[in-house]
């Protein structure tokens, strides 16, 4: 298993730059649901590129967008196009694998996304796509044992140059069955991963070192 890796999934600056400050994230990622959510178009992505490469992100995600194959491909390589640390995001279809297959070939940073099988992460690997995004909550909401079949993806990957990114994750907890069902790469919510740090019993116990008198 890769070393756990954990990115922000939003497309505020201000709620992403605590976490990229304090070196917490790898990287950000976004689609455009969660760039209409927060007030933003496509014509910010390289504001919001050039943000996050200043704020010490490593990996920027952003999705192509577009039925036809053509278009998605000009809008991914767009996305490449922005600079070394963008990977681009395209969708699990029959366009989205046609277009990853051949940026992958060329050597491209490319995250496949709402992978829903093993069927399909099995024809991921074997055009070296780089990354698949399965949504575990998203996967529960539709029925799916998500957490095992997201264990099943993971288990096609292990020994590639494919890492499963989960994602839509709901509670902290989420993030430690994927890691201990051997997903190292996980993305959410800002508050998702500011619970990840927080519990009432370490308060309570910094604030009684704080409180101790040989500290005074």
């Amino acid at each position: 298993m890769s070393a756990p890796r954990l990115y922000v999934d939003s497309a505020d600056p201000e709620a992403a730059a605590p976490l990229l400050a304090s070196s917490l994230v790898y990287g950000v990622t976004t689609n455009p649901t969660i760039l209409d959510r927060a007030g933003r178009t496509a014509g910010e992505i390289p504001t919001l590129y050039e943000t996050w490469a200043a704020a010490g992100a490593r990996e920027i995600y952003f999705q192509a967008w577009g039925g036809a194959e053509d278009l998605l491909e000009q809008r991914a390589r767009d996305i490449l196009a922005l600079g070394d640390l963008a990977v681009v995001k395209v969708p699990a279809t029959r366009a989205g694998f046609a277009v990853g297959a051949r940026l992958a070939r060329e050597g491209a940073p490319v995250l496949l996304t709402a992978v829903t099988t093993p069927a399909q992460a099995l024809a991921a690997v074997s055009v070296g796509i780089r990354y698949l995004a399965a949504y575990l909550g998203r996967m529960r909401d539709a029925g799916f044992d998500a957490l095992t079949e997201i264990a099943r993806m993971q288990a096609i990957c292990a020994g590639t140059d494919t890492n499963v990114l989960a994602a839509s994750l709901r509670t902290p907890e989420d993030a430690v069955a994927l890691a201990e069902a051997g997903v190292p790469y996980v993305t959410a919510a800002p508050e998702i991963l500011w619970g990840m740090l927080d519990h009432e019993a370490t308060d309570a116990a910094a604030a009684a070192f704080e409180a101790a008198d040989s500290v005074q």
